[in-house]
């Protein structure tokens, strides 16, 4: 578990993040099961059964389906996989609006086992510090009882930005294992549209996920600059270059400051008064914080700060190497 992480807010949101952001990721089921929590606790739901869950969880996948694989080309995937069973019922499941009976059973006889079993789980045999939800009973007749810290993360008023980043880091992920795109993140990382504030494949330049989606987590879902909440509902928000763009001509092409280590969501308000100067030293260490826990997510974003770190001589570990590269930066402008 990356420890200060949920050390500087330890709260159920907290670990929700922990689950999504930096559990690793063999298949994307987390991601369904995660959505699919979030969609019923909002809706009021204390239990739910197993087969009622079961129902949005598989129209998730079969809805990402569509647009990418949901596990790597590696995976060896027998016939009776849900996976397999989903590709089979997916063009059905579509037209009827709900899952078929088919891959509603293979939902309800792996979604036990297979995923809700490993959701509180972290690399390392830790656990999350909250737990979301409890399993009761046998059969058709399981009953998934929700924890009041989910009813706190999904009624939350980080709700909206929690489900955009669950989104984001499913569509990375699951791009991350598209055979022709994911090779490249994963060799190269990921690039940035500064006109899109989009994360793009670097080799073909295809949208991956918003800049915004897909760091805020990593910020607790704070402003980089007054560290209040960011709510994507009623604020404006821009993504900072936290070393102006203008320093650029500066540094000349040693190091880009247009890359994911230098981008962090603020206020509108905030970025607006901040303007052209150079990040004040809590700054520097709430990005030095906010690249770290980067560094504990799986590839490609992990990837992609790794290389940084490497191009300017470091280990690229993330072991206290960001907060001696940006005080490097700063004294080079």
């Amino acid at each position: 578990m990356n420890v200060e992480f949920f050390r500087r807010e330890p709260t159920a949101s907290s670990s929700w993040r922990l689950a999504v952001l930096m559990g690793a990721n063999s298949r994307t089921y987390k991601f369904a099961l995660g959505d699919a929590l979030l969609r019923v606790a909002a809706e009021g739901h204390t239990d739910i059964l197993l087969n009622d869950l079961a129902r949005p969880y598989a129209m998730g996948l079969v809805d990402h389906l569509a647009q990418a694989p949901q596990a790597p080309s590696s995976s060896v995937v027998a016939d009776s996989d849900f996976l397999t069973v989903a590709e089979r019922e997916a063009a059905e499941s579509v037209r009827l609006g709900s899952p078929t009976e088919r891959l509603l059973e293979a939902a309800m006889k792996s979604m036990p086992a297979m995923v809700m079993q490993k959701f509180h789980n972290l690399r390392g045999g830790t656990e999350l510090p909250h737990r979301f939800y409890e399993v009761t009973g046998r059969g058709h007749q399981r009953v998934v009882r929700l924890t009041e810290h989910l009813r706190d993360v999904a009624l939350s008023e980080q709700a909206v930005s929690l489900q955009a980043e669950l989104t984001a880091r499913w569509n990375i992920v699951e791009t991350s294992f598209a055979a022709e795109v994911g090779r490249s993140l994963i060799e190269e990382g990921v690039a940035v549209d500064l006109e899109a504030w989009v994360v793009t494949d670097r080799r073909r330049r295809r949208s991956v996920a918003g800049v915004t989606e897909a760091v805020i987590g990593f910020q607790h879902g704070r402003c980089i600059s007054c560290t209040e909440l960011i709510n994507p509902s009623v604020d404006e928000i821009e993504v900072d270059h936290l070393f102006p763009y203008s320093y650029g001509r500066v540094l000349g092409s040693k190091i880009d400051l247009d890359a994911i280590w230098n981008l962090a969501p603020a206020h509108e308000s905030c970025n607006g008064r901040k303007s052209n100067r150079l990040p004040k030293p809590d700054e520097l260490d709430r990005l030095a914080q906010r690249n770290e826990a980067i560094m504990q997510s799986p590839h490609p974003l992990r990837r992609s700060l790794q290389l940084t770190l490497q191009r300017y001589g470091y280990k690229g570990t993330g072991d206290g190497d960001w907060y001696r590269f940006l005080q490097h930066v700063y004294n080079q402008v």
